[in-house]
């Protein structure tokens, strides 16, 4: 009986995580703001203000991210500079790709909803972001 209980108990936890599916990635579309780092030992760097964030575009599993800074008017300055990137699937795990001329590396999609996603570096650190709501002061 206690074997009974261990299944359904592993089972509700495989049944919790957020797995990403291919319809959910155009929530990537959009502006987002680091909301916080957590980092392999389990501590974090939250992020209360940011004086940038990220335009993210996604189009047929190819697109770019490229950081913009907010007006207080609603508009945003950027620069031409931007890192595209692919995302390809491999056993139901969405992985970023990206590469400029200088680097190239991966994230892991961990979660994705219309307000916020998690992505896992390399080097096993978790990035959560949020959609960015602008301030607009007129």
């Amino acid at each position: 009986m206690r074997y009974a209980y261990i299944i359904v108990a592993l089972a509700a936890l495989v049944g919790c995580q957020n797995k990403v599916d291919k319809l959910d990635l155009p929530y990537l579309n959009g502006y987002w703001e680091i909301e916080k780092v957590t980092f392999p030992d389990g501590s974090k760097k939250e992020y209360p203000v940011n004086t940038s964030i990220d335009y993210i575009e996604v189009k047929d599993q190819a697109g770019f991210r490229k950081k913009v800074q907010p007006n207080f008017n609603g508009t945003y300055d950027t620069s031409n500079d931007a890192e595209m990137f692919t995302i390809y699937e491999n056993e139901g795990v969405f992985t970023l790709n990206y590469k400029t001329e200088l680097s190239e590396w991966h994230e892991k999609i961990v979660s994705l909803s219309e307000n916020a996603f998690t992505v896992i570096g390399e080097e096993n650190i978790k990035y959560h972001y949020k959609k960015f709501e602008p301030i607009n002061l007129e």
